[in-house]
Formats: structure tokens, C-alpha cells, sequence
């Protein structure tokens, strides 16, 4: 009998073992899955968000002279500063457009 209870509870604590390493390595690939699907779904919301953004506004173009010279340099030259002033022109292309209208 002493063989037999021997073999049991030889049998109990390998199972017991079995068991315990059998749930930690359940439970640790369960955190790794676990871990890559919210850096995945973090990507996705990135991606979303990003494609959702609204473009970037395009520069807005400076007013065109009248056709025939009806407006003089001095009033083209107004326009275009208050333009600047609105935040519609920045000062690069008001450079730019006050160097082409004085030639």
C-alpha cells in the first residue's frame, strides 16, 4: 500500500506541476496577444485619425491686376497689405507680389 500511495501522490504533484507551469504560460501569452492587439488597434486609430484630418489649407493666391491698367501700383500695393494684415498672405509672398507688381 505504501508503494501505491507513493505513486499517487507522485502522480498528484506532477499534474499539480504541470498544471501551475501550463496556466503561467497561458496567462503570459495571454498578456503578449493581449499587448500587440492594442498596439495594433493604436495604429488603426492613428492611421484613421490621420486620414481624417482636414488637408492643409492652400496658399491663397494674390489678386490679379485688372486687365487694361485700371488699377494703379499704389492701390495693388494696399490690397496687397491688408491682405498681409488678414493673415491671408504671408510675408514671403507678399515679398514676392510686391517685387512683381514695381517690376
Amino acid at each position: 500500500m505504501p508503494g501505491l500511495l507513493r505513486g499517487i501522490a507522485r502522480t498528484a504533484i506532477v499534474a499539480g506541476t504541470a498544471s501551475s507551469v501550463a496556466g503561467r504560460v497561458q496567462r503570459r501569452q495571454a498578456r503578449k496577444f493581449a499587448d500587440r492587439d492594442a498596439e495594433i488597434a493604436a495604429q488603426r486609430e492613428r492611421a484613421y485619425e490621420e486620414q481624417m484630418a482636414p488637408p492643409a489649407p492652400y496658399p491663397a493666391a494674390a489678386p490679379a491686376p485688372a486687365p487694361g491698367g485700371g488699377t494703379d501700383v499704389i492701390t495693388q500695393l494696399k490690397e496687397l497689405a491688408q491682405l498681409r494684415e488678414q493673415g491671408v498672405l504671408t510675408d514671403d509672398e507678399f515679398a514676392a507680389q510686391k517685387a512683381r507688381i514695381l517690376g
